[in-house]
């Protein structure tokens, strides 16, 4: 499976998770609770890959700079993205995170030094535009909070880093996709938890089993779409794999509507940002 496919396979699981996640913070709204749920659940998923690719040679230097990545998302991206989802709903996040390609081509035209194509520039603006027609939807669901929305903006920033970060030293690592996968989701959990000790004690750490359990899904989602993720870096430039990436905003707006209907309140305009998206990530995928 080469870097596109596996890039257009993530979006999928991210768009499905997206819309779980929206459940199960129905059930728990403690969203700092839901992303260390999240991201424990998705570790789990990941482990039985790292032990059927172990390698010969570990280099602990390198698997730190997959820790690091792991601060940026999923650590502080996932507790933005989380809250997010709590206050702006599914699929309005979906869209607002799809913009993140313009941020992650940006930065690798700059730091990474990758090609200068117009085709991948158009793509990467009708991303932008779809955003756009996001901020200029008119209806909007009841629990809807402006704030999601730059939760959303910040959790899309840490992902156009992260994604850098990583295509930066995937190239002359040993480190294999599933064992950087595994680092960044450790190093992420270790931030989140932190971080919700820090915020609510002890009394964070408890979470009634009925609520933890409409987790489990969304963290088995996650941590498929990572492993996807860094797989398709591992094979492919941010150029690339990054817009097609962006496609999950079709899959989050399509499965809010179908599964959320009117609690989401998917408009035209809502719709009309999604497409542009998905147009974008089809213009990286024709002309890369």
């Amino acid at each position: 499976m080469d870097a596109v496919a596996l890039a257009l396979l993530s979006a999928f699981l991210f768009g499905a998770m997206t819309v779980v996640l929206r459940l199960a913070l129905a059930r728990s709204p403690n969203a700092e609770q839901g992303a260390l749920l999240t991201v424990a659940v998705a570790l789990l998923v990941v482990t039985p890959f790292v032990l059927a690719r172990r390698p010969a040679e570990l280099d602990l230097s390198e698997l730190g700079l997959f820790a690091l990545a792991g601060l940026l998302a999923p650590g502080g991206s996932q507790l933005f993205f989380t809250l997010a989802v709590r206050d702006a709903g599914a699929a309005r996040t979906s869209v607002v995170t799809g913009a993140a390609p313009l941020l992650a081509v940006a930065i690798a035209f700059l730091a990474l030094d990758e090609p200068f194509r117009a085709p991948l520039v158009l793509g990467t603006a009708l991303v932008v535009v779809g955003g756009v027609a996001l901020a200029s939807e008119r209806t909007r669901p009841e629990h809807f909070k402006l704030v999601g929305l730059l939760f959303a903006v910040g959790g899309a920033t840490l992902f156009a880093l992260r994604d850098n970060f990583v295509r930066a030293v995937s190239d002359d690592t040993v480190v294999t996709s599933v064992a950087g996968t595994a680092t960044t989701l450790v190093c992420g959990g270790l931030v989140i938890l932190l971080y919700l000790l820090a915020t609510q004690g002890r009394a964070g750490l408890s979470v009634p089993w009925r609520q933890a359990a409409g987790f489990v899904p969304v963290g088995v989602l996650f941590g498929l779409s990572y492993l996807s993720l860094f797989e398709a870096y591992y094979r492919g430039r941010v150029s690339v794999v990054s817009p097609l990436v962006a496609t999950e905003s079709l899959w989050g707006v399509a499965l809010s509507a179908l599964v959320l209907r009117r609690s989401e309140l998917v408009g035209r305009r809502l719709v009309a940002g999604a497409a542009l998206i998905v147009l974008g990530g089809v213009a990286i995928g024709v002309f890369r």
